[in-house]
């Protein structure tokens, strides 16, 4: 096989700790080694690229949308259905494009995936109507899907263990930091033009994007790796990973956090400002405070904790958390301890927030480290499970209307015993460590 453009370092197996078998290590200071450093690095900006697209492609857009309804002169709900379709095309994406990328390799799926979105996010320049936007948008997030799930994938097939830990953690760092930004950006790009700049920053966004993907990011899955079936194929190996008690029970648990947290993005607006009267600019302190916080302990997972403290223990560690911080935000928020206020309530989701970082690289990995024959499909499987169960919980923090914060607590809580559910009864990680005795 053609040499990837990958460095040898990265290319051999690694032992559970994350370090390199000494014997292929290059010594310290060579040339090997920068060599090395510096590749690891461009991987790992053009995979938080990759993850980041989708994010700012959602988040960049929000600022717009009341400008977009006089613009199209559309309801406002007819409108809202551009999220809608954005978000429901990144979940059905990525269950096309990780079996794809396991038959036909990482690089092609992905080139071609970018380039379908820059057609959609161009065309959404021009839309004429919001019905053509919902459908373009629709496009642009099943061809943006290919990022998501196709990183997942060549981290698979680039590191094991506790590196794998590591990775999912640097990339929590460059992949979190955009729903921050992005609507920073979105509002910046309305001072200078109307919502269709937006759309027109998006695509160079991807053009760039995707000129440094063709230059840099070479094929990881080699030849002899690949699944040469079709569609029925695909669907039988992605049977046979559901069918994995521990597979599954990562992916649910993982997707069940992630809808915690969806909660929290969906209903933070709403509860700080309106219920506890905050201004504008204190929520994005507050949402920013808590972004960091997610970013802060991800990079604690993966720089100190990995490889001292088992990655189930450390996903133990963050659920219960979880958990915790669910518990106390339901008991505020339905009045047990009265008026608090919105400082501690603002605590309380900072602490939930944070714990992610240990909840969110972990089950990645967890699953992943069983699927090498098939890390495309099932990035393909976590990445959806994650969207869908996300989409679905996220509706439900408003369905007692706008006087109370219960509803938000309540799914949040309900999301977090359920992860946890999962993760002792179908991941059961006391047996796992008895089988590696």
């Amino acid at each position: 096989m053609p040499d990837s453009g990958l460095s040898r370092a990265q290319r051999i197996p690694t032992t559970d700790t994350g370090a390199t078998p000494p014997p292929l290590t290059p010594p310290p200071g060579s040339a090997a080694t920068a060599a090395a450093r510096r590749t690891g690095i461009l991987v790992t900006l053009v995979l938080g690229g990759l993850t980041a697209l989708p994010p700012l492609s959602m988040d960049m857009y929000l600022p717009a949308l009341p400008a977009v309804t006089d613009s199209l002169h559309a309801p406002a709900a007819t409108v809202q259905l551009t999220l809608t379709a954005c978000l429901a095309g990144m979940a059905l994406g990525q269950l096309v494009v990780g079996p794809m990328s396991d038959r036909w390799g990482r690089r092609r799926p992905l080139l071609i995936g970018m380039i379908v979105y820059i057609f959609a996010t161009a065309i959404c320049v021009f839309a004429p109507t919001a019905e053509l936007l919902i459908g373009f948008r629709l496009l642009q997030g099943l061809a943006g899907a290919a990022g998501i799930v196709i990183a997942r994938a060549v981290v698979r097939d680039l590191y094991e263990g506790d590196s794998m830990a590591r990775f999912f953690s640097t990339l929590m760092l460059i992949s979190g930091v955009a729903p921050v930004i992005a609507p920073v950006i979105g509002g910046q790009v309305l001072r200078i033009t109307d919502w269709r700049g937006i759309f027109a920053v998006l695509t160079v966004i991807g053009v760039l994007l995707t000129l440094v993907v063709w230059k840099w990011l070479h094929e990881t899955l080699p030849p002899a790796e690949r699944h040469t079936g079709g569609i029925g194929d695909a669907l039988r190996t992605m049977r046979g990973l559901l069918a994995d008690r521990v597979f599954t029970g990562y992916m649910i648990a993982g997707s069940l956090a992630f809808a915690a947290l969806f909660a929290y993005v969906s209903a933070s607006p709403f509860v700080v400002q309106e219920i506890y009267g905050a201004s504008p600019q204190t929520f994005s302190l507050l949402f920013g405070i808590n972004s960091i916080g997610l970013i802060a302990v991800g990079q604690i997972n993966g720089k100190i904790l990995v490889g001292r403290v088992s990655l189930d223990k450390a996903l133990g560690f963050g659920l219960a958390v979880i958990v915790l911080a669910s518990v106390a935000l339901l008991l505020m928020t339905s009045g047990v301890f009265g008026d608090v206020g919105l400082v501690p309530v603002a605590t309380g989701l900072f602490v939930l927030m944070s714990a992610m970082g240990l909840a969110m690289p972990n089950t990645n990995t967890q699953a992943l480290m069983r699927t090498k024959h098939a890390a495309g499909s099932a990035s393909a499987l976590l990445g959806t499970s994650q969207f869908l169960i996300g989409a679905v919980a996220s509706p439900l923090v408003g369905i007692a209307g706008e006087a109370t914060a219960v509803p938000m607590a309540v799914v949040q809580l309900v999301c977090a015993v359920g992860a946890t559910a999962c993760f002792l009864g179908m991941c059961r990680p006391w047996q796992q460590v008895a089988t590696r005795h």
